[in-house]
């Protein structure tokens, strides 16, 4: 009978034991909050300024990682004389940018010998609307580094000032000087 007693005994234990566990597997279990998802931050819009050849010029907001075409047409679009081959419409917009739409030029004669000087003496060149034709009749200016200035104010937007040419690559103070009173920024 004490055999029977104790397995009895171990058995009522263990089924205790195995009830308690089970008591608490499921009372202690956590408490299952649902998660929460959060819309991802949406980034604030960029500020251009869009300015020369177009219906509205103004400063306007557009998406980050909007291009030139997208402001050129939130300004209304280009006008008639826009010269939109001396811009790149993709170009991708920065924050702050200005954005000019050059005025198409009259083209100058084919012919160098009846081809009128591009500017008299005494006009200055507008270095925020000259070719690289145009600007290589400063002296020291090559096609090169008219091409490096014209490439410059497309992917910078417009010069502020003559000191800002400084900012090209292959332009330094001594030439900057030696073309400072041929040139002009609106």
């Amino acid at each position: 009978m004490k055999r029977q007693h104790w397995s009895s005994f171990l058995i009522g234990l263990l089924s205790g034991l195995l009830a308690a566990g089970f008591v608490l597997l499921f009372l202690a279990r956590p408490r299952r909050y649902p998660i929460q998802l959060l819309p991802a931050p949406t980034p604030a819009p960029i500020r251009v300024h869009v300015a020369g050849a177009v219906l509205n010029p103004d400063v306007y907001f557009l998406p980050v990682g909007s291009i030139l075409e997208s402001a050129l047409e939130t300004a209304g679009g280009s006008l008639q004389d826009a010269d939109l081959n001396r811009v790149n419409l993709a170009a991708p917009l920065e924050d702050g940018q200005q954005i000019f739409i050059p005025f198409r030029v009259a083209e100058a004669s084919s012919n160098p010998s009846t081809a009128p000087a591009a500017f008299a003496a005494d006009e200055l060149i507008d270095i925020n609307q000259a070719t690289a034709a145009e600007l290589e009749q400063l002296p020291g200016i090559g096609p090169s580094l008219a091409q490096s200035i014209v490439e410059y104010r497309l992917a910078h937007g417009l010069f502020l000032g003559i000191d800002d040419l400084l900012n090209v690559s292959g332009i330094g103070p001594a030439k900057l000087e030696q073309i400072r009173d041929r040139i002009r920024t609106q």
